[in-house]
């Protein structure tokens, strides 16, 4: 009998598998019981059932989604994403001569004309992504059909065709869409497995194997199907590898070196903290700019830095390209298009700039902790962030403090403003409008359904760090001068006060402003938004002007909060106070639970950020009690590196 049980198993596992387009061996699901779940889906699909106590997030009516969907083969409350393949109930197009006969439109064919990806290639793909970056489009959509961020393919569009990416589908949709344009072969995992007990594939301690592949190389292939069969399987798991990989499938991407000659347009940066940008356009001055996406689809712009963790070796965090993909034993037609056969991808080591230096170092004998692994140039040990700036930079870079802080100021204006945009589309949907639900989210950082696609908490984090980031460099900037280091291009006599002069310039020059809820606009200088940094609520269901950190009676006059979201902001303080996103800590917090600041409610004291109190030698704040906003900052006085 048991072997009859175990017989019709496999048979039911079998039938599981996508029908067409080749899939590598592999186990389409997670071996552990917990995480037989599909991928969540993503915002412009129907979600499933949701946990009662956060069930007011996705009562409302969603986006017709472009195809039904399966249910969850074990639907669970709040569970992570597990990698799986492509929708059964939407078979990819049919192989070989049905495929042929079905005579898929030519504007919607993935035809395959060459069988890897050649120099020209990445060049081409290198500038596509370059192009988009620095268009200024800010959505998925609105990059792949405008003529200023795509001139060269949008005319080609499919018509109707609607194209979304959250952070961890941007590289693909990129990939996949040039490799489509231009008759290339392109493989992709469908299935992740975590090395070791997890109960959440996108934030495994030990990483994750790769444990399925979907080749894309049936005749005929509808793109307009097996784009968003991709986007609909990827999250961010699918980065999560240790350098040191061993599986029998290879993940679609490997670590670089950091040089110039990898770290450039077209370059992945994964954090392990679950979020994912491509890089765009790498400076003289090594600065790192990259693109990167969100659950709405707004596709956003920044520079590199300490918001983008370094993480023990198994997360795989940092720099990655895609790796070199070869199409074998294809037949070819007579249009001269080939289909069938396998994409092999290249192994480690027929990779030139494979590495693993940004884990363990630059020394030549590795640490027996990746932490304790030293980074060297020009004889000169760097903390790893310098260690990339000024690897990437041109010869003889020195850092020049006040561009340095006029171009990190301008960089958190700009995010500032992709804020009041991301606080605006929960307003517009009405989320501030519903109940508070009975508890917070599992986890609020990585979650999904309206809570992912509404509220901020990852958002704010990165930027809480940035702020944070900037006063440290100002700092560092005064510690090199009062040391008299060759490493500042700097010939004036009074660092402390240029630098408060090109702070006060740029800061005075940024201004942002959110409707509140009477409809009339409130504005918020630079200055402003930095006192109350830890005040801003991430629970997308406050009103606008808590959504902004309002305190002053005026501006929450037309706050229409009743008592209990007001008790719930003031409880989550704690939570705002931190900048590291705990994904590994169990929330689902209520609000006595908040109340009694509970292991994993968030910290006390918040970092500092205000670079006027650091010019002018004020002393640490002491702990703070209540909501976080400090008062108006008198003038900074100029300072000498003396005064430090």
């Amino acid at each position: 009998m048991r072997i009859v049980l175990a017989v019709c198993a496999l048979l039911l596992a079998a039938s599981l598998q996508p029908a067409s387009a080749q899939t590598q061996d592999g186990w389409p699901w997670s071996a552990y019981p917990s995480l037989r779940k599909q991928v969540a889906p993503k915002r412009v699909q129907p979600r499933p059932a949701k946990d009662p106590t956060t069930a007011s997030l996705d009562a409302q009516p969603q986006l017709a989604p472009a195809a039904p969907k399966p249910e969850a083969t074990e639907p669970k409350p709040d569970g992570p994403p597990a990698a799986r393949p492509a929708d059964p109930q939407v078979p990819p197009p049919q192989s070989g001569a049905d495929a042929v006969a079905a005579k898929t439109p030519a504007a919607w064919q993935w035809r395959i004309l060459r069988t890897t990806w050649t120099e020209r290639d990445e060049k081409g793909y290198e500038e596509f992504v370059q192009r988009i970056g620095e268009s200024g489009c800010r959505t998925m959509h609105a990059c792949l059909t405008s003529a200023a961020s795509n001139p060269l393919y949008r005319a080609s569009n499919p018509a109707g065709m609607h194209f979304y990416a959250d952070c961890a589908d941007l590289p693909y949709m990129l990939r996949a869409y040039y490799a489509w344009k231009n008759g290339l072969p392109f493989s992709y995992s469908t299935a992740v497995t975590p090395l070791g007990y997890s109960k959440d594939i996108r934030y495994t301690a030990r990483g994750n194997i790769i444990s399925s592949r979907r080749d894309l190389v049936d005749a005929g292939l509808d793109a307009r199907r097996a784009i968003p069969q991709i986007v609909d399987t990827i999250s961010s798991a699918h980065y999560r590898y240790p350098p040191n990989y061993t599986g029998r499938l290879l993940p679609d991407h490997y670590p670089v070196k950091i040089t110039r000659d990898s770290i450039k347009p077209g370059t992945i940066i994964y954090d392990p903290n679950g979020h994912v940008a491509v890089i765009y356009k790498v400076t003289p001055e090594g600065r790192i700019h990259y693109i990167d996406t969100h659950p709405d689809n707004s596709l956003t712009r920044g520079i590199y830095g300490k918001a983008f963790a370094r993480s023990s070796p198994g997360m795989g965090a940092g720099f990655k390209r895609w790796r070199p993909q070869t199409l074998v034993g294809a037949a070819q037609g007579s249009d001269g298009s080939y289909h069938g056969g396998q994409i092999r991808l290249a192994a480690d080591k027929d990779i030139a700039d494979w590495s693993e230096e940004q884990f363990f170092g630059t020394e030549p004998n590795r640490p027996k902790l990746w932490s304790m692994g030293k980074f060297v140039l020009e004889a000169e040990t760097l903390e790893y962030y310098d260690y990339v700036r000024r690897r990437l930079a041109n010869a003889g870079f020195r850092y020049d403090p006040l561009e340095e802080t006029r171009s990190m100021v301008r960089s958190l204006c700009e995010d500032l403003k992709y804020r009041v945009d991301a606080v605006d589309v929960a307003i517009k949907a009405g989320i501030h409008k519903r109940p508070q639900p009975d508890r917070l989210p599992n986890n609020i950082y990585g979650t999904d359904g309206d809570w992912e696609t509404y509220s901020t908490p990852s958002r704010d984090a990165r930027l809480k760090t940035t702020f944070k980031e900037l006063r440290d460099e100002v700092a560092r900037f005064l510690m090199l001068a009062s040391a008299g280091s060759n490493r500042l291009a700097y010939a004036g006599e009074d660092i402390g006060g240029d630098i408060r002069q090109v702070y006060l310039q740029e800061t005075s020059a940024c201004t942002i402003a959110y409707v509140r809820s009477d409809g009339s606009e409130k504005q918020l200088t630079f200055a402003e938004v930095e006192r109350r940094l830890y005040a801003l609520s991430f629970d997308p269901h406050h009103c606008a002007e808590r959504r902004w950190g309002a305190h002053a009676p005026e501006e929450l006059a037309t706050c229409a909060d009743a008592a209990d979201k007001r008790a719930w902001y003031e409880a989550e303080q704690r939570l705002r106070n931190q900048t590291d996103r705990t994904y590994e800590v169990r929330m689902g917090f209520s609000l006595a639970d908040l109340k009694r600041a509970v292991a994993g409610s968030g910290i006390d004291q918040p970092p500092g950020t205000d670079v006027p109190a650091l010019l002018r030698g004020d002393p640490p704040p002491t702990e703070a009690a209540g909501v976080v906003i400090r008062a108006s900052n008198p003038q900074p006085a100029a300072m000498t590196p003396g005064r430090r």
